[in-house]
């Protein structure tokens, strides 16, 4: 397996190592010439062992460039990063879910190769592999190490309830991702479980997590905060400052995918925060999102119209960028809004909001007036 990805992103040609964030960044005159030494199976140059070596700490002398690097083509479009939703079965019930009815269906195991096969063939560089619950799917460990295997950096998001199993742990450390996220609804079992509404979740999870940094994995945490669990927020972060890893908190609750709002009595109001005036995002044009079923679309709120990518393939993907121009025009209750200028949400936001017929305060600045 290599150790190496030589990939470029743009205007620019990275050196990346799965299962870091870290890059080097190279003149294109030393990608092509990395491409020209690896046709003739020729050693890794001193510069590219330098570099490896300041970067990683890791020795690349006398080695066959064959043996440690991968190097990707660029894509026809300018698409670099993507997330894959598995499946949208999980094995967790929690209160706040955005995904509505949680269905275990998709591709089998011959969709996922080509899914992934259109992602690395469009430009994919980093994916995201979340759910659902994406540890669970059945094809997880062979889709993950068929995604290592085709040079996308890999970030996984999950509810850690399988890290606690060894044939998991031991995939990851084999071939670790670049970041494990991982969702944290509590500090207690009773809080935690009664969140998820899944017995011994919590007992599973810490366990899981434990092992999971003492075998050297890059997590990240995600608190997401709840009326349920908001009396333990401050319990939460410290559990997260004694473990010594990065956390980031979620508070504001969104509607289900299919615009219903049973998830927002959920929301705990003292930790609601206003988010940021919205300035446009990649949705569609350097990113794109795919379903269970390999249906690309802009992002996950805005799913429809989608794109069937195990059918049209790469060249499916050249209509999205028009796909999300007409998304983000301004519909329904948004028509001629004077305060657009400094709106806080996407219009696929407004609108799976305003389809769940959601008061104004959770997404629209004329909620506050």
């Amino acid at each position: 397996m290599h150790q190496l990805v030589a990939a470029p992103f743009g205007g620019r040609r990275l050196i990346l190592r799965p299962g870091s964030t870290k890059a080097v960044q190279l003149p294109h005159a030393k990608f092509d010439e990395l491409r020209t030494l690896a046709a003739i199976s020729d050693t890794v140059p001193q510069w590219l062992v330098d570099a490896v070596r300041a970067q990683w700490d890791i020795d690349l002398a006398g080695r066959s460039i064959g043996d440690v690097l991968l190097i990707r083509e660029a894509g026809p479009y300018a698409f670099s990063r993507a997330t894959w939703e598995l499946n949208l079965g999980c094995d967790y019930d929690c209160i706040m879910c955005y995904l509505g009815e949680k269905r275990f269906e998709g591709l089998d195991m011959t969709g996922k190769r080509k899914l992934l096969a259109v992602m690395r063939d469009v430009g994919v560089i980093w994916l995201q592999m979340t759910g659902g619950e994406p540890l669970i799917d059945p094809d997880f460990p062979e889709a993950y190490e068929h995604a290592y295997e085709l040079g996308l950096i890999i970030e996984i998001l999950s509810n850690g309830s399988r890290l606690h199993k060894d044939h998991i742990l031991k995939l990851l450390v084999g071939n670790p991702p670049a970041k494990l996220t991982l969702s944290v609804y509590g500090a207690t079992a009773e809080t935690y479980d009664t969140v998820t509404r899944n017995r011994g979740a919590f007992d599973r999870f810490r366990e899981g997590l434990d092992n999971a940094l003492a075998a050297g994995l890059n997590i990240d945490l995600s608190l997401i905060i709840v009326r349920d669990n908001a009396h333990e927020v401050e319990a939460m972060r410290d559990w997260a400052r004694q473990l010594r890893v990065p956390f980031r908190e979620y508070a504001n609750i969104s509607p289900t995918i299919h615009g219903t709002a049973e998830p927002l009595p959920s929301q705990s109001p003292q930790y609601l925060t206003n988010r940021a005036p919205f300035t446009g995002c990649p949705a569609g044009v350097t990113f794109f999102h795919a379903d269970p079923f390999g249906r690309a679309s802009i992002c996950k709120v805005g799913r429809n119209p989608n794109i069937d990518l195990i059918a049209e393939g790469v060249e499916g993907l050249a209509r999205l960028g028009d796909i999300a121009e007409s998304l983000m025009l301004r519909t329904g209750g948004c028509n001629g809004c004077q305060l657009s200028g400094t709106c806080r949400v996407c219009r696929p936001m407004a609108k799976v909001f305003q389809e769940a017929k959601a008061p104004l305060v959770n997404y629209c600045q004329h909620g506050e007036r």
